[in-house]
């Protein structure tokens, strides 16, 4: 959809043009209709009497909270909840009437701020509702219950802004949880959501994402989603790394699996395709795997004790179902990736089967010096090459395709690998400033050569 900042631009040239005989009058007529410019002066008064509508409904807000403030110990505990439920209710009644105006309208606009308000107020009415009846309990427990809410909302509102409240909602609610279990061990009910939370906000966020056709959706159902994965085999079955084999496959499982997740990740509806995003996500985690892999820790070897794998919880033990299933979804997405045709012939391309290697390369590395003993300098040399191969990969792919986020990419890469090396081990201050000095006078080539690259190719295709 064109913007209402370029609509603005396009009337002022439009009639700059017809002034100076460039159009004529029907051809600006034609322009005025299809891109509405005798609307434009109405939607920027439409949308000035809506920032005061909005700075009038927060005054009023405020001066019914304190009032509310002022008589809450002398109410009722009836007449708190019924005022609560009145005021959700209302809100989100007001809401819903004012969006279901034209969407470009700024009744629309007031109902979905009026929405989002009422999803906070769910929030507020849960946490007011167990103080007055007296339950009490980890926050954590709020925030999933608010959270559900909130998206039970988002769902049949078909509204992001409300999933990605949700979304925050079920980050929080995580932090909270992990934080609860890691201190006190708890492993209540309540705690299997923890536990299950790769699953929970795949299976809650993903399908939303499709549903409101949502990229900031998708990515932060899958970043919960993979980043909970990497925590919770530690956080609930530690006993399993003191295991050599065991915790070997286990360390290099769950460090490859979110870069073959997101890399592999299918289409799976025609008019929502989130594969470009999931490979932008996919390749900013294997840069930085590999970056955290290129340190010089590799001659320390792994100590064991015994591991007392009777201590472990069958709740516990229940975590290794989500790795379970997120690795069948990876190996039959890479399975899909590779299929060409009606053929049934498995062939990755170029850039997937890269990918590959690498990981399985880094899986088994990290497999050894888990489970046999330290590489050193090998496996320290491997993936300093490996991450050098990925940033010059990135920039082939941009000059083949002339996009510059995958030349920057790969030029802030090889710049990050050099730095963090030279301030790995013991340099002198001077081959420092040298060394920086090189790697600005770089970039600085760099990007004037690509950007004179862009315009020869233009030129040429033109």
């Amino acid at each position: 959809m064109v913007s209402e900042k370029f609509r603005h631009q396009l009337r002022q040239q439009a009639t700059n043009w017809q002034e100076e005989g460039l159009i004529d009058r029907e051809l600006y007529v034609q322009l005025s209709q299809r891109y509405g410019f005798a609307e434009l002066d109405t939607s920027s008064r439409n949308r000035f009497v809506a920032i005061f509508l909005i700075l009038g409904s927060i005054l009023l807000g405020l001066a019914a909270i304190t009032l509310v403030a002022a008589n809450w110990q002398a109410w009722s505990r009836t007449v708190k909840a019924g005022l609560l439920l009145a005021l959700f209710v209302g809100v989100n009644a007001g809401g819903f009437y004012l969006w279901r105006s034209s969407a470009e309208s700024w009744q629309s606009r007031l109902g979905k701020g009026l929405l989002l308000l009422g999803a906070l107020i769910l929030g507020a009415n849960l946490g007011l509702m167990s103080q007055m009846f007296h339950r009490s309990g980890p926050v954590y427990h709020l925030l999933l219950v608010w959270a559900l809410g909130v998206l039970a909302m988002a769902f049949s509102l078909r509204l992001t802004l409300l999933g990605i409240l949700a979304a925050i909602l079920l980050g929080l609610a995580y932090g909270g949880g992990i934080t609860t279990h890691l201190s006190s061990g708890d492993i209540s009910g309540w705690m299997l959501a923890i536990a299950h939370f790769p699953l929970l906000a795949s299976l809650l966020l993903l399908p939303l994402a499709y549903y409101c056709r949502s990229h900031w959706l998708f990515a932060m159902g899958a970043i919960l989603a993979l980043i909970s994965l990497e925590i919770n085999l530690p956080a609930f079955l530690p006993e399993i790394y003191r295991s050599a084999i065991a915790g070997g496959i286990a360390i290099a499982i769950s460090v490859i699996l979110p870069t073959a997740i997101l890399w592999a990740y299918p289409n799976l509806r025609a008019n929502t395709d989130f594969r470009p995003l999931s490979r932008v996500l996919a390749l900013f985690c294997l840069s930085l795997l590999l970056f955290l892999l290129s340190f010089n820790f590799w001659n320390e070897s792994s100590n064991f004790g015994e591991p007392d794998f009777s201590s472990i919880s069958a709740q516990n033990w229940l975590v290794l179902l989500d790795l379970g299933l997120l690795g069948n979804w990876a190996i039959w997405s890479w399975w899909r990736l590779g299929l060409t045709g009606d053929d049934f012939h498995w062939r990755l391309d170029a850039n997937s089967s890269g990918i590959g290697a690498i990981l399985l390369v880094s899986g088994f590395l990290l497999w050894w010096q888990w489970a046999i003993g330290a590489l050193g300098a090998i496996a320290i040399v491997i993936f300093n090459l490996l991450l050098f191969l990925l940033a010059v990969g990135l920039i082939r792919q941009a000059l083949a395709q002339g996009k510059r986020l995958g030349f920057w990419g790969g030029i802030l890469l090889l710049g990050i690998q050099l730095t963090a090396r030279m301030l790995e081990y013991e340099t002198g201050l001077l081959w420092k400033a040298i060394v920086l000095f090189g790697c600005g006078i770089a970039v600085i080539a760099a990007g004037l050569w690509f950007e004179r690259y862009l315009r020869l190719d233009t030129s040429d295709r033109s």
